[in-house]
């Protein structure tokens, strides 16, 4: 390895900038008057011997969040903003370009003298209130350290008040009293419960909504009024739902939907004739009237994805499943609607559907640079897209690929460098096409797809690997947690071409290099079952993915077909493998603070090959290692159990360590730095395993010494997360090595960060893009 020299003139440079960040850092007060003094924070005491000491403290932190104004930031102790504000000069107002820069990253001194403790006084005291303590009162005093200031709120919140009972107080003859009184039961204001004032809001809400499904269009939670009545005694109040009786008389009656018009070729005209109906304007169906006199769209697909129907009541439900479905055509670039009154009937409502679409075909080019362990590479993607390919709403999508990776470090040869190319074609329909009618959940659109994938692979002076890949199935969402995905058929063709002399020569003393090149030939349906809801706001969130994958049994039991027994069964010329795959992915993340959390992983995949195979083909085998998995491995290079890896030379090629089963776990704590930066702390355990016993791979087959042959890593990670992307990097170094002797497979004592060539084996680096779980 060539010492990299450093660049002399930057170190010098950056070197002073950040002493002076330091130095600056540390005497936060140094432009501040004789007579000012730096605000340190404000702090929350709260006087209540009736609040457990965990909920005190919590309720101390919500107040103190309250407080204005905000006191400077700090990174590890540091007023790092400050810092920066005082390099650039302080209140020094020279026109320079790095004090200009430093300024106006950095922050100015948060003083005493901004803080007015009776504003904030008034602010805790409401915000206890608004938490049912009704008589609570705030006092506050000045903490003074030198140049520094703390304000101090000592809280007396006294006893918290419950409800007694609650009435809703509407008029139950009429048609929105009816329906407010048939929801009662759902409540969100219960007796015995703590006064809440933001329960009281979600009440309004919540009845809006209910009535929003009944036709009630008009109507606004404003129109709810509850009153509260806190003198009945004992800290308790009894509560009074009713309706405003400012409130308009249209917001008290439901509404009809009247006519409903489509205009499908929408775009920006002026207000006066964006209602205009053209004349030739006829209703399809008897329901809808969709204006798209070129026929750019077919009519009766569009009138599938409108649940908004003439005649019936307005439901907020329907017409936000009608948005959402012509959102999700993947077709309309915006999607607008107006409701108006009829001219000719009362309480009925006409509905506008303004749809601007897309550019019907686009081009999109992506450049890819990719760097994980020692492989380094390039990939070029360029995607045409044709949206509304026979006027239904199908989407084709033609996307060529091309790429190269090489190996830049390590202790293997450019052998393992590949040339890859390819195309795909894919058609998306926005409905299931099934001889039989059978229909998901309304709100989201079920799809069906279909995929033909063809890629050449040129690992240049081993081999060449052709693969034909087809598609054809269904995915559709049950709700929004719970997503399948059901491919009825799926076809993997890989042949071999070109395998050179050196290669064809290694691949008798290193039998896994002959798997890479065997003939694959895998067809029949697999299954895959999707839920999360990690989109919640929860302490404790999940998301667990589950697939089942099977080829040629049907046909291999027909056949009879039987590896062991010689008696191997071909298609199309190609022995076709016979298995069956199961495999899960589940995942918990814990949020242990607003800026921290603990996610956790658990792999597990099993399979049985039998009749025609005695494993899984090569593109269906489990690997672990490399930056989403064993981040102390290289990638590919576990495994199988506790046999060692084969012995790879300058000029010998890489072959990759697969296996048949998979057990993985991980775990990983992330917290946050300042601002973009993140940083982890993480430990990674897994191996995968053979189903039969290979003499070429000793230690290989699963066992019920499985868990002593678990590979175990871990190490450390930063994370910049800029919002739209997530740029990883971890470094990581093994603990325990499943090939070593079976008492001697914990290396902890071997661990020498100052040795070299120690850094060399083991002290392994991923850059990476997103969260590997």
């Amino acid at each position: 390895m060539k010492k990299r020299k450093g660049n002399p003139m930057r170190i010098k440079f950056v070197l002073p900038c950040l002493l002076g960040l330091l130095i600056s850092s540390c005497n936060p007060t140094k432009y501040l008057a004789e007579d000012q003094k730096l605000y340190k924070e404000g702090d929350v005491v709260i006087h209540n011997d009736t609040i457990p000491k965990e909920r005190k403290e919590a309720f101390e932190t919500f107040l103190e969040s309250a407080l204005m104004p905000k006191p400077n930031k700090k990174l590890l102790g540091m007023y790092f903003k400050l810092g920066l504000w005082n390099m650039g000069g302080g209140p020094d107002s020279t026109n320079n370009f790095v004090r200009r820069w430093l300024k106006r990253n950095g922050e100015e001194p948060v003083l005493l003298s901004d803080v007015n403790r009776e504003y904030n006084q008034n602010l805790l005291r409401g915000k206890m209130e608004s938490l049912g303590f009704f008589h609570a009162r705030v006092t506050s005093d000045t903490l003074i350290d030198g140049k520094f200031a703390t304000v101090r709120y000592d809280a007396f919140p006294g006893k918290i008040y419950r409800i007694n009972n609650v009435t809703m107080d509407v008029d139950s003859n009429s048609q929105i009293g009816k329906n407010i009184r048939n929801v009662e039961q759902y409540s969100l204001l219960k007796k015995g419960s703590n006064y809440n004032l933001d329960v009281i809001l979600n009440e309004r809400d919540r009845i809006d909504n209910e009535l929003k499904h009944k036709g009630f269009y008009y109507f606004s939670p404003d129109n709810i009024l509850v009153e509260v009545d806190s003198t009945i005694g004992d800290h308790q109040v009894d509560m009074f739902v009713t309706i405003k009786p400012e409130t308009p008389r249209k917001a008290k009656e439901p509404q009809t939907i009247g006519n409903v018009y489509i205009f499908p070729n929408y775009t920006e005209t002026s207000g006066e004739n964006r209602r205009r109906i053209p004349r030739y304007a006829e209703k399809f169906e008897d329901k809808y009237y969709i204006i798209d006199r070129e026929n750019r769209y077919r009519k009766k697909v569009l009138a599938n994805h409108i649940f908004m129907e003439p005649g019936t009541l307005y439901n907020r439900w329907m017409h936000q499943q009608t948005i959402n479905h012509l959102v999700n055509l993947n077709a309309f670039k915006f999607v607008k609607n107006d409701f108006v009154d009829n001219a000719d009937s009362s309480n009925t409502l006409d509905v506008y559907y303004y749809l601007t679409p897309m550019q019907r075909r686009s081009v999109r080019l992506e450049l890819i640079a990719k760097t994980a362990s020692v492989y380094n590479g390039t990939e070029a993607n360029v995607n045409w897209t044709f949206r509304n390919a026979f006027k239904g709403f199908e989407t084709v999508t033609l996307s060529v690929f091309g790429g190269y990776e090489t190996q830049t470090g390590g202790n293997v040869n450019l052998n393992s460098s590949y040339i890859r190319y390819g195309a795909e074609v894919g058609i998306n329909w926005p409905r299931l096409l099934s001889p039989y009618k059978w229909a998901p959940a309304k709100r989201y659109i079920p799809r069906t797809f279909l995929k033909v994938g063809y890629e050449f692979l040129n690992r240049r002076t081993a081999y060449t690997l052709n693969s034909l890949t087809t598609n054809f199935g269904y995915a559709w969402k049950e709700n929004e947690q719970k997503e399948h995905n059901l491919a009825l058929a799926e076809f993997i063709y890989v042949q071999p071409r070109g395998i050179s002399d050196e290669y064809k020569a290694q691949m008798d003393t290193v039998p896994t290099l002959r798997h890479i090149v065997d003939p694959q030939f895998s067809f029949g349906p697999n299954y895959t079952y999707t839920f999360t809801n990690s989109m919640e706001n929860k302490k404790h969130t999940f998301y667990a993915k589950a697939g089942l994958n099977t080829s040629g049994n049907i046909l291999g039991l027909i056949q009879g077909a039987d590896y062991n027994a010689g008696n191997i069964k071909h298609l199309f010329g190609t022995a076709y493998s016979q298995f069956v795959k199961a495999e899960a992915d589940v995942r918990h993340y814990m949020k242990l603070s607003p800026n921290s959390q603990l996610a956790s992983r658990i792999m597990v995949g099993t399979s049985y090959s039998y009749g025609n195979s005695r494993s899984l083909p090569y593109l269906k085998q489990y690997f672990t290692g490399g930056p989403n998995g064993l981040r102390a491995f290289r990638a590919r290079a576990v495994g199988p159990g506790s046999s060692r890896p084969e012995n790879i030379g300058e000029d010998n090629f890489f072959a990759d360590q697969t296996g048949d089963l998979k057990l993985e776990l991980n775990t990983e704590y992330r917290s946050k730095i300042a601002g973009m930066f993140h940083w982890a702390a993480f430990i990674d355990a897994g191996n995968v395993w053979l189903q039969n016993t290979d003499e070429n791979k000793p230690g290989g087959r699963f066992s019920k010494e499985f868990l002593s042959e678990l590979a175990v890593g871990g190490g450390l990670g930063l994370r910049v997360d800029l919002d739209f992307l997530i740029i990883r990097t971890d470094f990581a170094i093994p603990f325990r090595v499943p090939y070593r002797a079976k008492d001697d497979r914990w290396v902890f004592k071997y661990i020498d960060i100052r040795d070299r060539d120690w850094r060399r084996d083991n002290l392994v680096f991923n850059l990476a893009i997103g969260y590997p779980f």
